[in-house]
């Protein structure tokens, strides 16, 4: 993967700098209505150039921004990206044991926050770190790295960690050049120009709030508000107060929306679209929230790996499919059997794509580097089930493993297992996906509680509330089992293997007979 030696993003942060727009809001905080204009981003991105040496000096990974104020966050994420500094945006709010895993897979020595107690708690994690702190235009050194820790090569401009739709936990590494042309692909389908002003409660840390968000942003000159997290109770009043023509969303948002108080005339009249992408968003819901709130939904399908949008409803509402995700965007995109065969029209299979904005290779510290992320074809296995109809609309039929997908946040069931199998009275643990009216899914949790064949007189109440606690201490609020049942056994197949789909069965006959 090759980084441009004078980095395209710098020239596009410049352009915007000096134009009759520089001293104009580019990005505006909507709690508090702080914002931060292009020529403040250009002066952060100055500030990243002038120490680039001294960020690259304790080792090859990418530099970890945990930054948990939004505009601050982007100002890093543009300063990396334009002094060509390799950033790994990741979230704040991880716990403690979750935070040090992170950096720790990505073999990140350089750390830049924005709090004083953040630094502390890296410091603390890992004494060898160099932390530095983002504060507006300046960037200040808070501890000098003493690593000597020898990290595999890695070339890339943006690095995000996810936990996918096809397995375990990967490093995505992007180059800058799929980042811009994704974002300007996003701007040319959406219409976005100057006088457009996004809104987006979504986290910078996911490739969506960085490349529909903010790069799009960039590359058209338009404005973005963003937000720390979804409220619906002022939802609308920062939509009409700051100005939004279309607006950042995912299927959960959405549904809650759909059933709020609607926005006034006022609020609605500037939006031209509200975009929807992260997770299918079921029908019922797009309709609703359309005949609630009076605006469009544009719904959208993207991948980490693909920089983000994959394929795309048409702009023109007229032509959008309800049930559809759209069509290919500047990718191709295809349908194919167990085998690798592709499928005729209607034909539910694994979607599959392929293209210049596709990622070639994953990155492990363990593995020692990259390792190919395309299969001998080029092609790339979503991990999704779908079909394309006649008129090459995709409609996704929904996961090919265990993954639950909690409004857009993608959660792999043995991360919860592991924290609760590290109870010393677990004997088995399953974490299995139940639906949900307005999050898509939620996790649930089956386990059994002290040893097979034995007298295990522990009240199951107590065992609860105890495996709570733990998931309380070593797991964000997002990952945290709704509900955990305790059971005599799970059921097995031949091998002793815990039967997911039979355990979910059991979960709704539970349900009904409730």
């Amino acid at each position: 993967m090759h980084r441009d030696k004078t980095p395209r993003i710098a020239r596009l942060l410049e352009r915007r700098a000096r134009g009759e727009d520089g001293h104009e809001p580019a990005f505006i905080e909507g709690t508090s209505g702080r914002c931060r204009t292009w020529q403040g981003l250009a002066h952060a991105a100055a500030a990243w150039t002038a120490q680039r040496r001294r960020l690259l000096r304790s080792g090859s990974g990418p530099v970890a921004l945990v930054v948990s104020d939004p505009l601050e966050l982007i100002g890093c994420v543009l300063g990396g990206l334009a002094s060509g500094v390799p950033v790994a945006p990741v979230d704040a709010a991880l716990t403690p044991a979750e935070l040090a895993q992170r950096l720790g897979a990505l073999g990140a020595q350089t750390v830049v926050t924005d709090g004083q107690a953040t630094a502390d708690l890296i410091g603390a994690l890992d004494p060898r770190a160099a932390i530095w702190r983002a504060r507006g235009d300046n960037l200040d050194m808070l501890q000098r790295s003493r690593s000597r820790l020898r990290q595999p090569p890695l070339d890339a401009a943006l690095v995000i960690t996810s936990s996918g739709t096809t397995g375990a936990p990967k490093v995505i590494p992007l180059g800058a050049h799929q980042l811009v042309a994704t974002a300007q692909s996003i701007a040319a389908h959406h219409q976005l120009e100057r006088g457009d002003r996004g809104y987006s409660p979504l986290p910078l840390f996911h490739i969506n709030g960085v490349v529909v968000g903010v790069l799009s942003t960039l590359v058209s000159g338009a404005s973005l508000i963003v937000d720390r997290k979804f409220s619906a109770r002022d939802f609308w009043c920062k939509v009409g107060e700051h100005g939004a023509t279309w607006l950042n969303l995912v299927p959960g948002p959405l549904a809650v929306l759909a059933g709020a108080t609607p926005p006034t005339h006022g609020q609605r009249r500037q939006v031209r679209f509200a975009r929807s992408a992260s997770a299918p968003l079921p029908p019922a819901v797009l309709r609703r929230f359309e005949a609630t709130c009076g605006v469009s939904v544009l719904e959208t399908y993207g991948m980490t790996e693909a920089a983000s949008q994959i394929t795309a409803n048409p702009l023109e509402p007229t032509k959008r499919r309800v049930g559809s995700v759209g069509c290919p965007v500047d990718i191709e995109v295809r349908v194919v059997d167990e085998d690798g065969r592709c499928l005729s029209q209607g034909s539910v299979g694994e979607v599959q794509m392929r293209g210049r904005r596709v990622i070639p290779a994953y990155w492990s510290r363990e593995r020692g580097g990259t390792y190919p992320a395309l299969g001998p074809d080029g092609w790339l296995a979503t991990g999704d089930l779908g079909h394309s109809d006649t008129d090459g609309f995709v409609h996704l039929a929904g996961r090919a493993d265990d993954v639950i997908n909690r409004s857009g946040e993608k959660l792999h069931p043995r991360e919860v297992e592991d924290v609760l199998l590290a109870d010393p009275g677990i004997s088995a643990a399953v974490v299995v996906r139940r639906a949900h009216h307005v999050l898509g899914e939620e996790p649930v949790a089956v386990v059994v509680a002290g040893v097979a064949g034995r007298d295990n007189p522990e009240d199951r109440d107590d065992v609860v509330a105890r495996l709570n606690a733990r998931c309380t201490t070593e797991l964000s609020r997002w990952k945290r089992p709704v509900e955990i049942i305790v059971l005599d056994s799970l059921p097995a197949g031949a091998t002793g293997k815990v039967q997911r789909s039979r355990v979910r069965a059991l979960l709704e006959t539970r349900s009904h007979a409730a």
